[in-house]
């Protein structure tokens, strides 16, 4: 008997569900086509995996096409307050922010300037990239579990409120069979198995960055970059919005069409993830660090995706420009999203909430009350958890990873993206405790070419030069 090859994230017959869910999510009228699906005998997205088994029959694979393309025609009611476009969204902003030394445009918060646009210390990006890579580490091993498990495997072993490494010394059996490790992750991530940073989607994003900006210069285009996938990106080492975008390509669609057709997850996280090193290198700019991270994330995602990335590359140039206050880079974020949108609304929601409450589970509890019915991997409900986890942290290394990562959902992207901002605001990386950044070992896996076993010191060297070297772009005339 011949074995199939289930490739997950881009079936016609499991994109239809999260589709159906997406239109439910964005107020589009599709309980006609819902019906029809439901009456061939289709079924719902999956929970947590990226494709159900077994594959569906040819006949209703046929139909899910068809019915896949039949709702990217029904229009969104809130596509006025949610555009992809960049001119469109700087419209809707209208506290876009510029360079702090720009002549004439002077921020009234910000008057005098912490740094030139363009100069940011280098032991302070070696402290973002080990940030990353601890707090991305810190998630790995309790990716997908829901928020009842991550507690009760803390709880077990001593590790609650957490402040360390998960571990599965002590842990009961029946409690480790009932909230079973991360499979992939569990290897290497857990306390008792971390050797180097272990190799993760969202630290290969961060060195493709590195090779886009090496190539191309801060003048690249969307194009640039999905050749750049092409050329070195393995299909097998991306998901959800970033494969079927990798599909599109394969199929002959260009940019930006590759986030749009038959992309139900073209609203998820996976553009935040590849922001990082667009903030870094755009100190004291976070206006163009936005615009940036725009031209990258449009290769996969529209609306809410899109200011995933934008909201998270400006937060990180006011840090990497000096910004000492977490607050004042979660604000310089808000000014690039369309204060309308669902978004920003979300980010709102998690820094009210974080004030609110003295205690964080009780935070994280309100916020799944509010974004649960999200999927995991959605950028809504983690845009929420991060901003609260950022606000209730105080810029506090520690409890920003922690507070990110306990708070379920996308447990390695969240702590990822809260290690580097917290690692900015740290400064070097000797201010970083050393429980985070000894296991590390100064060494990091990837199959992105060139960079296996690379150092993080290295990168925070690779960085320096390209901030340097797109500092001069902008100046020449």
């Amino acid at each position: 008997m011949t074995a199939t090859v289930r490739a997950t994230w881009v079936q016609p017959e499991d994109l239809v569900g999260h589709e159906l869910r997406q239109a439910a999510e964005d107020g589009r009228d599709v309980r006609d086509i819902e019906r029809r699906w439901y009456e061939a005998g289709g079924s719902p997205a999956p929970d947590r995996a990226g494709a159900s088994t077994p594959p569906a029959p040819p006949g209703l694979r046929a139909v899910a096409a068809h019915l896949l393309d039949e709702l990217a025609l029904v229009d969104s009611p809130l596509a006025d307050d949610e555009p992809t476009a960049l001119d469109a969204i700087r419209d809707a902003c209208p506290q876009w922010p510029h360079p702090r030394t720009e002549p004439g445009t002077v921020d009234r918060e910000q008057p005098h300037p912490r740094t030139e646009p363009g100069a940011v210390d280098r032991e302070r990006l070696h402290a973002a990239w080990l940030g990353r890579a601890a707090g991305c580490l810190l998630g790995k091993p309790v990716e997908k579990l829901p928020l009842e498990g991550i507690r009760a495997l803390a709880r077990a072993t001593g590790n609650w409120p957490l402040s360390n490494w998960f571990t599965a010394r002590g842990l009961p059996p029946a409690l480790a069979a009932t909230y079973p490790w991360n499979r992939r992750s569990a290897p290497t991530s857990l306390a008792e198995n971390i050797d180097g940073m272990p190799e993760d989607d969202d630290l290969n994003y961060p060195l493709l960055t590195v090779l886009l900006l090496q190539r191309y210069g801060r003048s690249f285009s969307t194009a640039d970059l999905a050749r750049l996938w092409l050329e070195e990106l393995p299909a097998g080492r991306t998901f959800t919005a970033e494969r079927v975008a990798y599909r599109n390509l394969l199929d002959g669609l260009e940019p930006p069409d590759t986030a749009r057709h038959r992309n139900p997850f073209r609203e998820w996280i996976g553009a935040q993830i590849r922001a990082d090193v667009h903030g870094w290198t755009h100190p004291g700019d976070p206006g163009a660090a936005a615009e940036q991270a725009h031209r990258d994330a449009v290769l996969t995602h529209t609306g809410n995706g899109v200011y995933g990335a934008m909201f998270t590359a400006a937060a990180l140039a006011e840090a990497a420009g000096g910004e000492a206050d977490v607050h004042g880079c979660l604000a310089a974020g808000l000014r690039v999203v369309p204060p309308g949108s669902r978004f920003a609304q979300a980010v709102r929601d998690g820094i009210a909430t974080a004030r609110e409450e003295d205690r964080f589970d009780r935070v994280v509890d309100r916020l799944h009350m509010a974004y649960g019915r999200y999927h995991w991997v959605h950028v809504l409900p983690n845009a929420a958890l991060l901003a609260a986890a950022l606000t209730h942290a105080d810029g506090d290394f520690t409890g920003s990873i922690c507070r990110a990562v306990s708070g379920g959902w996308d447990t390695d992207s969240n702590g990822a993206t809260a290690g580097s901002l917290a690692g900015l605001l740290a400064g070097r990386p000797d201010a970083l405790p050393d429980r985070w950044t000894t296991p590390l070992k100064n060494r990091l896996a990837t199959s992105v070419p060139g960079f296996d076993s690379v150092g993080f010191d290295t990168l925070a060297d690779l960085t320096h030069r390209l901030t340097r070297l797109t500092h001069e772009e902008a100046l020449r005339p």
